[in-house]
């Protein structure tokens, strides 16, 4: 049987139904037939459902009737969209999903109402974009938050054709990245080897570190005696709740978990419990670190600083990475024959392909990178302490370390 809640007439109702869902229901205009129009919304808790009403509630004291929702264009509900976006997703997603609706939804079919929208004008996004020669991930990505959008439309009693919904993506396409051969690595390990940070490239190539987790790990995660570090926090910019502008503060949603570094630098979870992860440190890794400790200097105590002991930019950490493919001549080629510089994203890919050629299991490579289909707990990791080091020695074995 279902749980109902009845409030003051007009008001609407909250109830369960017989499936545990919770449905919170109000009525409000008159369709063409003269009876009671009914809006229901469902959510899959009561607090959920009592704040979708309460929104509803305020939609129609301020747009009017419920047949008016019909009449809100994309860009009207896509700017309500993006200010709850911004509450409940990490800062990262919101400003990509910022980026897609501003530059790329909105100027293209933000003008049309949501329950006029058709499959063609979901893929004239696509369309645009490819003219401009955006690459296909990009256009996947926007396509996905577009269908967010919209699937968030109607969860909040708009109408929207479902044949636009359900569009199909712009396709599927191979991943540019690739790993980079072992002697391409160790060209570039070379050159390494001449600066101060080639700890930094070793921790890139060996131990395939994300660049914000390298840039974000600090020394009091690292345990010299143990040969271990534990990857905790990413370095990340938040952005500000008012562009480029500091005194607004910062744009994140609740329950972020951040710690301030400099201006807008702060160390941030991961996005998975997967990626908090204590693995073991490659030998000549240890031995890197050991030395570049006594070189590093940082007021944050981060490992890989600028030489003035500021955070690393991500794009100033890719001019270091690219400054050493170059001097060591690396090209990659593509599969329609022109080259270009590896990527900085593409040591991770050069350490899981080693790990794997090393002879390396797939659980044993996935524990060690922080994939979140692993359960790598912090008992897991430690159990499997002496596997994922033999795993690691492999890999800087490939490459003469």
């Amino acid at each position: 049987m279902s749980a109902s809640k009845q409030r003051s007439k007009g008001t609407g109702s909250i109830y369960c139904n017989s499936r545990g869902q919770w449905v919170a229901a109000i009525e409000d205009g008159w369709t063409s037939r003269g009876t009671r129009r009914r809006l229901t919304l469902k959510a899959r808790t009561e607090a959920e459902a009592r704040r979708r009403l309460e929104e509803a509630q305020r939609r129609i004291s301020t747009e009017g009737p419920i047949p008016s929702f019909s009449t809100i264009t994309v860009k009207c509900w896509a700017d309500a969209w993006l200010d709850h976006r911004q509450r409940i997703v990490r800062p990262g997603t919101y400003v990509a999903d910022r980026s897609a609706v501003t530059r790329w939804i909105i100027p293209t079919i933000g003008h049309i109402r949501l329950d006029s929208l058709t499959p063609v004008d979901i893929r004239r996004v696509a369309r645009n974009q490819e003219a401009e020669g955006l690459a296909l991930t990009t256009m996947q990505r926007t396509h996905a938050v577009l269908r967010k959008l919209l699937v968030d439309a109607v969860a909040d009693g708009y109408l929207v054709n479902s044949r636009a919904r359900e569009t199909p993506g712009p396709g599927v396409g191979v991943s540019p990245r690739q790993a980079l051969s072992v002697e391409q690595a160790k060209a570039i390990l070379e050159v390494a080897e001449s600066r101060s940070d080639s700890s930094r490239w070793i921790a890139a190539l060996i131990e395939g570190l994300r660049p914000a987790e390298a840039l974000g790990l600090t020394w009091d995660m690292i345990d010299l005696e143990d040969e271990t570090m534990t990857l905790a926090w990413q370095l990340k910019a938040l952005p500000y709740k008012e562009r480029r502008n500091p005194a607004s503060g910062f744009r994140v949603p609740r329950g972020f978990e951040s710690r301030p570094i400099e201006g807008a630098f702060h160390l941030v979870r991961p996005k998975t419990r997967a990626g908090t992860r204590v693995i073991p440190l490659a030998p000549r890794l240890a031995a890197e670190l050991r030395t570049w400790k006594g070189q590093c200097d940082s007021p944050h105590g981060l490992v890989w600083p600028r030489e003035d002991g500021s955070p690393r930019s991500a794009e100033f950490d890719r001019g270091q990475w690219y400054a050493l493919v170059d001097e060591a001549g690396i090209l990659v080629t593509l599969p329609d024959g022109t080259t270009r510089r590896p990527l900085l994203y593409e040591a991770r890919h050069t350490a899981a392909t080693m790990l794997l050629s090393g002879g390396v299991d797939e659980t044993t490579i996935k524990a060690i990178l922080g994939h979140s289909s692993v359960l790598s707990t912090q008992s897991y990791l430690h159990t499997d302490r002496t596997r994922t080091r033999a795993a690691l020695a492999t890999s800087a074995e490939l490459l003469g370390l």
